[in-house]
């Protein structure tokens, strides 16, 4: 079973195997990610980060140990050297566990679970999806969601996100839905063709209707690629 919890800045997904739990990602680390999982499951606890970035790194805090891929180690090493992370850490008494490697083509094992890692490079260069075979759900992380940034220094570009995207489009037919970084439910797995169709656009220079968009770095561009307002955001 998967079992979803909520937190501040997301929901956090925790498959239950009979012999192990995953925790995909573990967010800002506001509340002790540890404790909500053993309020699910005392069963021994994996911890799998889908990419680098501050919001899904800062939870591990409270494990002895995650698993993250190496391409995206510089920027987890960057961003817990953020000041307000530090200090928090020294105030709490806390402290970042190891990363240990985690690959394409590599598959978990939780006793009656398992899931498979799939490596898409774009928002980051080792994001990476994690299939839930058993189930037929696919974690995405902050690769495939519905506000993709690809604004930021280390995404790729749009035509290298197009052809990352069309390797792994055969997940469509060994998944249904999809649970992303920050999501509030599922979304069907639609969501991958969409977003594709999307990337493709932009990459092929159809942006005559792109409107500014605004964030902390400063402004770029936004594409909407589903009537629902869904967007991914670039240069």
């Amino acid at each position: 079973m998967t079992v979803i919890k909520s937190l501040k800045t997301g929901e956090i997904s925790i498959p239950v195997g009979n012999e192990k739990a995953l925790v995909i990602d573990t967010m800002m680390g506001y509340e002790d990610v540890h404790a909500v999982v053993k309020s699910v499951t005392d069963l021994p606890v994996l911890v799998v980060n889908t990419h680098g970035h501050c919001d899904h790194i800062y939870g591990n805090v409270y494990f002895d140990r995650a698993y993250l891929h190496p391409a995206d180690l510089p920027i987890a090493k960057e961003h817990m050297k953020f000041p307000e992370f530090v200090e928090e850490c020294n105030k709490r008494g806390l402290k970042m566990p190891p990363f240990e490697a985690i690959r394409g083509g590599d598959v978990i094992d939780l006793g009656g679970l398992h899931l498979e890692v799939i490596e898409l490079p774009g928002h980051t260069p080792g994001g990476i999806l994690l299939l839930l075979k058993e189930d037929r759900i696919l974690f995405t992380g902050d690769s495939i969601n519905h506000h993709l940034w690809m604004q930021l220094e280390e995404s790729s570009s749009m035509t290298e996100l197009v052809n990352n995207l069309e390797k792994v489009m055969y997940l469509t037919d060994k998944a249904d839905v999809i649970l992303h970084g920050h999501a509030r439910g599922t979304d069907d797995i639609s969501l991958m063709n969409k977003m594709l169709q999307g990337a493709k656009e932009i990459a092929e220079g159809k942006t005559e209707s792109d409107k500014p968009y605004k964030w902390f770095g400063g402004i770029g561009k936004q594409h909407q690629f589903d009537e629902d307002g869904s967007v991914i955001c670039y240069k």
